[in-house]
């Protein structure tokens, strides 16, 4: 891949300085397939209505969606049954926990508006307090901001544990990762366990491709049996306007 000049954003300290984009924490849902096989529609009216609208909140600082397709199944690495059905995954990147309060008050609110649809079949929901991330010194831009680079896709980890992220950086096609754990929250805000991980590998090749070339280094990640993964699968990110490009 073409590389772009000067130095990565990570080793100079001026840039650093400016900001760190303000992420400590993430809401993570993931959920089935739509029962009726309307996965396009739904994503159409979540990503031109529902998603935009959790950007009115300060506490929102950015957010990712992502769908798994029938290639991307078959190139899973690992798929616990608990997260074998996942083939949706919607993120939303908050400054800090306390966001969560006026997320949920806007949820109602479009609700009693009557812009709420039936959600799809939930399989987990997250809340993750940040632990670490880094950016591949390739694509310049530092680790910070890679929740506002544009990604083809995601290769998505949730493992009981964690591990160092050097052997994923060093795989092409993986532009930087960013990993966190999940926290301790009232059960009707998640469910995700304590001491669960998840670990996002953002990319700029394709997905299933990468894939295959992740494969020896998560051989080794799990080679430590302080790490147990759970679900190891690519993912594309929603390409507005073709709602049916990817689709389970």
């Amino acid at each position: 891949m073409t590389q772009l000049p000067g130095t990565p954003s990570d080793n100079v300290t001026a840039v650093l300085a400016t900001g760190h984009g303000a992420i400590g924490t993430l809401f993570v849902s993931m959920a089935t397939r739509h029962p009726d096989g309307s996965d396009a529609d739904y994503l159409r009216w979540h990503t031109l209505d529902h998603r935009p609208e959790q950007h009115r909140l300060a506490a929102v600082r950015a957010s990712l969606r992502l769908v798994s397709t029938p290639a991307c199944r078959s190139a899973r690495a690992v798929s616990h049954d608990r997260f074998d059905p996942v083939d949706h995954v919607m993120t939303y990147f908050f400054a800090d926990p306390s966001g969560l309060k006026g997320f949920l008050e806007l949820g109602r609110a479009l609700g009693d508006a009557g812009r709420v649809r039936a959600l799809l079949p939930p399989v987990e929901r997250g809340v993750y307090q940040m632990q670490s991330k880094a950016s591949a010194p390739r694509v310049k831009v530092g680790a910070d901001v890679l929740p506002w680079w544009p990604v083809r896709g995601v290769f998505l980890l949730v493992e009981r544990g964690t591990a160092p992220m050097t052997r994923l950086l060093d795989v092409e096609g993986v532009a930087g990762v960013w990993s966190a754990s999940a926290m301790d929250v009232d059960s009707r805000l998640a469910n995700a366990q304590p001491g669960q991980s998840i670990t996002y590998c953002f990319l700029d090749d394709d997905p299933v491709d990468t894939a295959t070339r992740l494969l020896p280094a998560l051989a080794g990640r799990w080679q430590d049996a302080k790490v147990q993964p759970l679900l190891a699968a690519p993912f594309y990110v929603v390409v507005p306007h073709e709602w049916d490009r990817h689709v389970p």
